[in-house]
């Protein structure tokens, strides 16, 4: 029995020692199939958010570049030459000193150069910003079929001019011609001049030059896919009235390459010799100098390029009598200044010729900077990294600056249309319909429009690609309203759809951290180097902010300018029949005076201001670098920011333009009580008020005329600027029309101001030749960069109080 329990026992134990063994092995394949399932879910997981993140990339950079599905501001063909054949053919070349081409992406292209055969002379293409000839510039164009262009460079006086007649189907036919005499006359030989004219295809179509002679170039006959056949004709160089005929000799040259990178590949270029009378004997060609075609002979007192394309179908709409004249022979001018004056009356309110002539040039000088541009421009949606080019894209717009910003700038282009609207509103309308197709599905307009490779040539690498968070002040929105009483009722449907997004992206992506405040995106990181971080977003670029870029800052001038959009939407709205009660609430609560007061009122400054995590204790300071190792050579010393004292949340302390944008945008009420104190400030020596205009900084901050970091100059603290200086004149005009108990002293300062400005830009307009970039609060000599016909052009509007 004892043996059988033993025997039973042992073979419980067994039983026991296989459940339990299978119950291990049930446990592990558990665990196994438990490991392969966390395993598998993991992957699955990673996977899942990998394509989620995938999807999200790909489907932000399909919109970054999806342009907004709303049909078109611009009507299909609106640009073509039966649409709007007025505008088909211009000088819409602003980079080069003169040139003219179609509104097409493929165009035939027509320019000139010059050389002067003296020691340090440079071949002139591209209008150039370091070293430009002494004065150059538009003194009549008006913007459709004429213009008159004066260059002088040393003793040289050059003279272009076009003129266009309608008819055909290409835009008609254009003639155009280029003079060039001593400005003062001396004894001993006259200097040399080359001239040299060119016609490219863009790389498609066909040229031909037409010899005479064998070497003369009489002509270049050609095809293109817009043109068809066409032909460019070249007249022989004529003298002044009653003067010896030039002697000159020409040649051809049947492909050049391009004089600078920003240039085009020239497929003819017909280099032009001339020689005046006053040289003893004419120069015959040779082959060592420039090009294959050297020759420069001496100057001519006046040299004649009229041009007109046409096709079999065709017949020349100019005889040749018309063709060998020039513009101001055909009195022009004299129905073009007949137009400035019933437009501006300038003459009305008395202002003198010279006055006058001023205003038209710089009128015609904006008119003259009208470029058309195609390409795609390099955009960047944060926080991905690798640029994407957008969609093909054209652009109609006038440009800051011919030698500087040739390009499109957005919060530029509202300003110039203030003044462009005044002159051909169906012209403005265009160009305003041209940016607002720029828009992205999302509702993003990029502020810098780098279209197509000459314009991206002039752009510095950093500036070249475009964040999709950084907005720009919707000042087309400024003119839009001059426009809007006058605006065809289609033409506003068209816009209204992207005048919605546009407004929408703001609020979406602009929103501050309360209701009814706003943030510009994209200020730069807070970098060692900066004194303060910019702002390039607003358009003020380094105006003093916070100086510690957070997301509580609450930016004043982007709340002002959010109740104009408001405002402008609800108008807009309201003719269309569209539902605009949102639009009105906006406005609303934005021009609540109260409400703004306890946003942006700062007590310790007496003024508005923007609000963030700010320091007061903050400088540039000279930073030695250790001692370099033995060998090498030691560091520069550096400027590097300072902070003395931690940054709070608090108002930034900083009056200048962006204290004023209640008063400049008209939101302050007649009655406020704020608006003394704005108006003392402006009219302070201390703060803003000089001989000049309003300078943008007060003279008692702590970053008045401070650099930014080591290498970058003060740019809007304390310069004056024509545009904000425009809009303190428009709201002060306003104030001193309203009733209200600050009527007398808005009107006395409007009175000042006005005269201050308008004296100070002619002025130096008589001393330089150009309007300027900004103007030194201290002296009025203009600054930055020249010519600068964009929103400095505004002082026409300003003479004829045009607001």
């Amino acid at each position: 029995m004892a043996a059988e329990r033993r025997r039973r026992g042992l073979e419980r134990n067994r039983e026991r020692g296989i459940r339990r063994e299978r119950d291990l092995d049930q446990q592990r394949e558990t665990g196994r199939n438990w490991t392969v399932l966390v395993v598998a879910v993991t992957v699955l997981t990673v996977g899942l958010a990998f394509a989620v993140t995938e999807w999200n990339r790909w489907h932000e950079t399909s919109r970054l570049v999806t342009p907004h599905p709303a049909p078109p501001a611009l009507l299909p063909g609106s640009t073509g030459a039966l649409a709007s054949p007025q505008w088909f053919w211009g000088t819409y070349r602003p980079h080069v000193y003169f040139g003219m081409k179609t509104r097409s992406p493929r165009s035939l292209v027509t320019g000139f150069m010059w050389l002067q055969q003296a020691e340090g002379a440079r071949l002139r293409h591209g209008c150039e910003q370091d070293e430009p000839p002494a004065r150059y510039g538009w003194v009549m164009h008006d913007g459709e079929s004429f213009g008159v262009q004066e260059i002088r460079e040393g003793n040289l006086l050059l003279r272009t001019e076009f003129v266009k007649r309608g008819g055909g189907e290409h835009g008609g036919d254009w003639s155009w011609r280029v003079s060039a005499r001593p400005e003062v006359r001396a004894a001993g030989p006259v200097p040399l001049l080359s001239l040299f004219f060119y016609v490219a295809t863009d790389g498609q179509g066909s040229l031909e030059p037409q010899l005479e002679e064998g070497t003369r170039l009489a002509a270049v006959t050609g095809a293109t896919e817009e043109l068809g056949n066409f032909t460019v004709t070249f007249l022989r160089p004529t003298a002044e009235s009653g003067g010896e005929e030039p002697r000159y000799a020409r040649c051809f040259l049947p492909a050049l390459a391009p004089a600078a990178p920003s240039d085009p590949p020239l497929s003819v270029h017909p280099p032009t010799s001339l020689c005046p009378p006053l040289s003893p004997d004419p120069l015959s060609p040779s082959s060592d100098s420039l090009s294959p075609c050297p020759h420069t002979l001496p100057l001519s007192p006046d040299v004649l390029l009229p041009c007109h394309p046409l096709t079999p179908s065709l017949h020349p709409l100019m005889s040749p009598d018309l063709l060998s004249l020039s513009p101001c022979a055909l009195s022009i001018p004299q129905p073009l200044s007949r137009r400035f004056e019933a437009t501006f009356g300038l003459s009305r309110k008395g202002f003198p010729g010279p006055q006058r002539r001023f205003a038209q040039a710089a009128l015609s000088e904006l008119l003259g900077g009208v470029g058309y541009f195609h390409g795609r421009s390099l955009l960047r949606s944060p926080p991905h990294e690798q640029p994407v080019p957008a969609a093909p894209a054209a652009l109609f717009t006038a440009v800051p600056s011919r030698s500087f910003f040739p390009r499109g700038f957005l919060w530029d282009e509202g300003f110039h249309q203030l003044l462009l609207g005044r002159w051909d509103a169906a012209l403005s309308r265009e160009m305003i319909a041209h940016w607002l197709d720029l828009m992205n599905a999302e509702g993003w307009i990029p502020r810098e429009q780098i279209l197509g490779d000459e314009a991206r040539a002039r752009v510095p690498p950093e500036f070249v690609v475009q964040r999709s968070d950084t907005a720009n002040p919707p000042t087309l929105l400024l003119a839009l309203g001059k426009l809007l009483p006058g605006a065809p009722l289609p033409y506003l449907r068209r816009l209204f759809p992207r005048l919605r997004a546009w407004y929408e992206w703001f609020q979406r992506t602009q929103a501050g951290p309360l209701p009814h405040t706003y943030r510009w995106r994209g200020r730069d990181p807070p970098l060692p180097r900066f004194l303060n971080p910019r702002t390039l977003g607003s358009g003020l670029d380094d105006y003093p902010r916070a100086s510690h870029p957070s997301a509580h800052e609450r930016h004043l001038d982007l709340r002002c300018w959010m109740a104009l959009a408001a405002r402008v939407l609800r108008d807009v709205a309201e003719r269309l029949g569209e539902p605009a009660e949102s639009y009105r609430e906006a406005e609303r609560a934005l021009s609540d005076n109260e409400l703004l007061d306890e946003l942006h009122w700062a007590p310790e400054l007496g003024a508005f201001a923007d609000y963030g995590n700010h320091s007061t204790a903050v400088g540039l300071r000279w930073h030695r670098p250790p001692p370099p190792a033995p060998g090498h050579p030691a560091p520069e010393p550096q400027l590097v920011r300072e902070v003395r004292e931690a940054p709070r949340l608090r108002f930034v302390e900083a009056l200048g333009y962006v204290s004023l944008f209640p008063l400049l945008l008209q939101l302050l009420r007649p009655d406020s009580p704020r608006l003394p104190a704005l108006l003392a400030a402006i009219r302070s020596e201390r703060q803003l008020w000089t001989p000049y205009g309003l300078r943008s900084l007060s003279r008692d901050s702590p970053f008045y005329r401070q650099h930014n970091t080591q290498h970058d100059p003060p740019y809007w603290r304390g310069a004056v600027w024509v545009n904000l200086n425009y809009l303190a004149l428009r709201a002060l005009r306003g104030y001193a029309e309203a009733e209200g108990p600050e009527r007398e002293r808005a009107a006395e300062i409007y009175r000042e101001l006005r005269e201050n400005l308008v004296r100070n830009l002619y002025r130096e307009h008589g001393r330089s030749g150009f309007l300027w970039e900004s103007y030194s609060d201290s002296s009025g000599r203009g600054q930055g960069c020249r010519p600068f016909a964009g929103w400095s052009a505004l002082v026409v509007l300003v003479m004829a109080e045009d607001y």
